[in-house]
């Protein structure tokens, strides 16, 4: 797999589970179902429309399940402490993005 200087993934199609948890593991991170089903959504998300999920929507998508935006906010930010595209787009094998919403 090929990954930038920062440790993105050039190209998201060579993404794997394994890939996921070893990221996760050097970012200190055990990855639970919660985690799972956020890098699933963004996964789909970027086969669908062909970029990555920007933060607002997997807000959204975590909202579904844990009710008002601003607790899925924070719940997102709890799961990925240090930031949602250095952390969640990482583990998820987006490419970095170039403007980003964080929510």
């Amino acid at each position: 797999m090929k990954l930038d200087a920062e440790g993105f993934l050039l190209d998201p199609a060579d993404w794997n589970e394994d890939f996921a948890r070893s990221v996760a593991g050097q970012e200190g991170l055990t990855l639970g179902d919660e985690h799972w089903r956020v890098i699933r959504f963004m996964r789909e998300y970027y086969d669908e429309n062909a970029i990555p999920a920007d933060a607002r929507f997997v807000i959204r998508f975590l909202a579904e399940e844990c009710g008002h935006g601003a607790r899925a906010r924070k719940r997102l930010f709890e799961m990925f402490p240090y930031g949602y595209v250095k952390q969640a787009c990482r583990i998820a094998g987006m490419r970095r993005p170039r403007i980003w919403s964080t929510g």
